[in-house]
């Protein structure tokens, strides 16, 4: 990073791509997480905290265990990055890219909460550009937290990249 630059942390479109926040996905990534997070939810018989849900949650702590660390293991290990530029999936130690949306290859991120992801407070983030589905993130922790994330940065890349475009149209 050059000392010329006017504001600090502010790096122009075409300077470079900058990581502003990173997510991982919950433990219901997995099929048997989700089926772990439906039993976790039962709430019968519902007196204060006595709930059979509970008392399941406490007996599956190791398989629950095992599925965190098979979470952020070195192989499989997943993590979701938003940049300055756009959305990444990254996986493995090394962080090997898997797939990535640029801000402008969406307009729109929904929240989808699958059976078993609420126990998490989890849900799938879903990019849509003109009401087709453009790229999915699964599993997101506090998932409404990243999509308004999501579309700030979206917002600050589509304006900087229109005023950019203006300006040099105008030259």
């Amino acid at each position: 990073m050059s000392n010329s630059q006017p504001i600090a942390g502010v790096v122009p479109l075409d300077e470079a791509e900058v990581p502003l926040t990173t997510a991982y996905p919950s433990v219901c990534y997995f099929g048997i997480g989700r089926w772990l997070g439906q039993l976790y939810a039962i709430r019968w018989p519902n007196l204060f905290i006595f709930r059979l849900g509970h008392l399941l949650a406490g007996a599956c702590i190791p398989v629950s265990l095992n599925l965190y660390l098979a979470r952020v293991g070195p192989f499989s290990a997943i993590r979701y990055l938003l940049t300055s530029r756009r959305v990444v999936v990254l996986r493995g130690m090394q962080q090997q890219e898997q797939k990535s949306v640029s801000h402008d290859r969406y307009d729109e991120i929904r929240v989808h909460v699958r059976p078993g992801q609420e126990w998490y407070h989890a849900g799938d983030l879903i990019f849509y550009r003109d009401n087709v589905e453009t790229f999915r993130l699964e599993a997101v922790s506090r998932p409404e937290i990243f999509r308004r994330t999501c579309l700030e940065a979206r917002t600050a890349y589509v304006a900087t990249k229109k005023a950019l475009e203006e300006q040099g149209s105008a030259a």
